[in-house]
């Protein structure tokens, strides 16, 4: 098998050659004398050959020393420019971001704050990737992802930003022929619209304070796998609908479409950034995540929010 190149010892090779001593190259590189002296041994063992005549006075290049010179000086210099690179990546706003998001939030409450985002920083590049299809982060190399979920136990990090809730809703129209349902019993006489990614499945589950729990089967006379496409039939009163309060508040603002069973709650759920494991992130995509948590904080749906990454989910 194939032994990768001793990048360390050609580094090393490199800068003795440049200040002219064992000694001097151990102090600039921060290492022992004997460390760099054992780094050049190994190469001189490796290529049988000798790279440095050494007496107790002088130390100069041998002429194989003279013609690995050029390209050892290149491995340093190309590894000290990607350190500093990276290194100031990770502390400036600058390069890029990848973010994933679900469909309907991305386009309707992150999209619109992006803008102001790019502006303070335009050195920084954000890549969205909106579906409602959970991306695999570390896969798929994103540096964070939004989540409008109850979260499942992975080694992720999540920051809950605000709570999301779940309302029943239908169009006036729709109440006026079919009526308004009181207790989720009454749902068997409904048409439902649904959101094809809900956990829920075939079941609207609700809960009241007083009488508990209730699980109604839903067939549905039409799914879709993003939340907003129910929007229309529901405007046109075909049917009603469980949707997460930022889709409709402001339909509903509007009175084109009503809530209904208010009493009877969904189980809430909430929106997270989400982040690979480590704690550790570019200075880049911290920025971005604050400037997420403060611009969606004064949202008219959003619930109350957790200041800081709080635990693994």
């Amino acid at each position: 098998m194939k032994k990768l190149p001793d990048f360390e010892a050609w580094a090393i090779f490199a800068k003795v050659a440049e200040t002219g001593s064992f000694a001097r190259a151990a102090a600039e590189v921060s290492l022992s004398q004997a460390t760099v002296s054992k780094a050049i041994g190994r190469l001189e063992a490796r290529l049988n050959t000798t790279l440095f005549q050494r007496t107790s006075r002088s130390m100069s290049l041998t002429e194989s020393g003279h013609l690995a010179l050029e390209r050892a000086t290149r491995i340093l210099e190309d590894g000290e420019a990607v350190e500093a690179e990276i290194t100031e990546q990770s502390s400036s706003l600058r390069g890029i971001i990848r973010v994933s998001a679900p469909m309907s939030f991305g386009l309707s409450r992150l999209a619109p704050i992006v803008p102001g985002f790019l502006a303070l920083h335009p050195e920084v590049e954000l890549d969205l990737q909106f579906d409602d299809k959970q991306a695999d982060l570390i896969a798929e190399r994103y540096d964070l992802a939004l989540r409008i979920a109850n979260l499942v136990d992975s080694s992720l990090l999540a920051r809950r930003l605000c709570g999301v809730r779940i309302l029943l809703v239908g169009s006036p129209a729709y109440f006026q022929k079919y009526g308004k349902p009181r207790h989720p019993r009454e749902l068997a006489n409904h048409k439902a619209l649904k959101y094809a990614y809900s956990r829920a499945g075939a079941s609207w589950r609700f809960r009241h304070k007083k009488e508990g729990e209730f699980t109604q089967v839903m067939p549905a006379q039409m799914h879709s796998n993003n939340a907003e496409a129910l929007t229309p039939a529901l405007l046109a009163g075909l049917g009603l609908a469980l949707q997460p309060e930022f889709l409709v508040w402001e339909h509903l603002r509007a009175g084109v479409l009503e809530t209904a069973m208010e009493a009877w709650e969904v189980e809430p759920i909430a929106l997270h950034i989400v982040t690979p494991p480590g704690r550790r992130r570019p200075a880049r995509v911290q920025a971005f995540m604050d400037y997420v948590a403060d611009s969606l904080a004064g949202e008219p749906w959003a619930g109350s929010a957790d200041a800081e990454f709080k635990h693994e989910y």
